[in-house]
């Protein structure tokens, strides 16, 4: 176990930094969260195996809220908001002062008006935090479609452009005329295989580089498992006139469970090599063996071609990230 000392005195450096003074592939990787009830020692206990690894960086993830249905006494059903994941920000300020390591925060469109994310970031910035992810988010369970807090963003491009704003002074209250700029590098989606509500890749790089030119200093891709697919990405982007870093983004297949469930969730494809080979496991041991060779694979290609960084989803869990990067750096 890593011990580390609270100090007051860490320097926040941005992730665009970190990429300029690297002389290699630099590692990060993204944690959930603990659960409501939990003990923030459930998050470290994920992150502890991977700090022998350096990471540059950890994104901390946000999840918007849920509604649940209460049976009330009567008979009938209350609708209740629910938040089962809180404490993004929170939760990176600790690792930071912890492990004296820059966090991620993500923020979202969802559940936010322009003044909830102004505060948000205000937060963040008193904290000393100079790097946030800014994401549309997700619909509500049960919505079929993504609805905009009123007052909120509907796109991820324009809350990129308020932080953009901020970063001048500029705030929403017209009565600050004098305001302290806040210094954030902004981290934006990419998606390799398209967003799945977007018409095709070209219509999706137009909104990713309505992103870019909104105020966005990298990218961070969805998860792939075909490298080619992101090499054809990184071209099409830099043909679009899309010049910031992009960063791969990976997840280990563990289980069973993930054979089937990845593609649906984030509609992506898995090559036909790798499904020949989760088609002969048996077990979830099986499935996480396949799963962190093609992690190794994948990773020693990428860092052979240069990429920036490598971007880790661990989803709580560290063992086959630790093995993949042992095995790659």
């Amino acid at each position: 176990m890593i011990s580390c000392t609270f100090d007051t005195q860490i320097l926040a450096v941005k992730v665009t930094e970190h990429i300029e003074k690297a002389t290699g592939t630099l590692f990060s990787f993204e944690v959930l969260p603990s659960l409501k009830g939990r003990d923030i020692q459930d998050l470290y206990n994920g992150i502890e195996p991977l700090m022998e690894f350096n990471p540059s960086f950890i994104n901390v993830t946000y999840h918007r809220e849920e509604f649940i249905y209460k049976k009330l006494t009567n008979g009938l059903h209350e609708k209740i908001h629910a938040r089962k994941r809180p404490g993004t920000v929170s939760i990176c300020a600790a690792i930071k002062y912890k492990y004296g390591i820059d966090t991620v925060p993500h923020l979202i469109c969802g559940g936010f008006t322009r003044d909830d994310t102004e505060l948000a970031l205000i937060d963040m910035h008193y904290l000393g935090m100079d790097n946030v992810l800014a994401l549309r988010g997700d619909s509500v369970k049960g919505d079929s479609q993504f609805i905009p807090e009123k007052g909120g963003h509907a796109y991820a491009s324009t809350m990129v452009r308020q932080i953009a704003e901020m970063n001048k002074g500029h705030y929403l209250d017209d009565e600050i005329v004098e305001g302290i700029p806040t210094d954030f590098c902004v981290g934006v989606a990419g998606y390799p295989e398209k967003h799945f509500e977007a018409q095709n890749l070209k219509t999706d790089l137009k909104y990713l580089k309505e992103k870019v030119d909104a105020g966005a200093d990298y990218i961070v891709t969805q998860m792939f498992f075909d490298n080619r697919k992101f090499f054809a990405f990184v071209d099409a982007c830099r043909k679009a006139g899309i010049n910031v870093p992009i960063i791969p983004g990976l997840k280990p297949i563990t289980t069973t469970k993930h054979i089937s469930f990845l593609p649906k969730t984030f509609h992506i494809d898995m090559p036909e090599a790798l499904a020949d080979e989760l088609e002969k496991c048996k077990n979830n041991e099986q499935v996480m063996q396949v799963g962190i060779e093609w992690g190794i694979q994948q990773s020693k290609e990428l860092i052979a071609a240069g990429v920036p960084c490598i971007h880790y989803y661990t989803m709580g869990k560290s063992e086959a990230v630790k093995r993949i990067v042992q095995g790659a750096y």
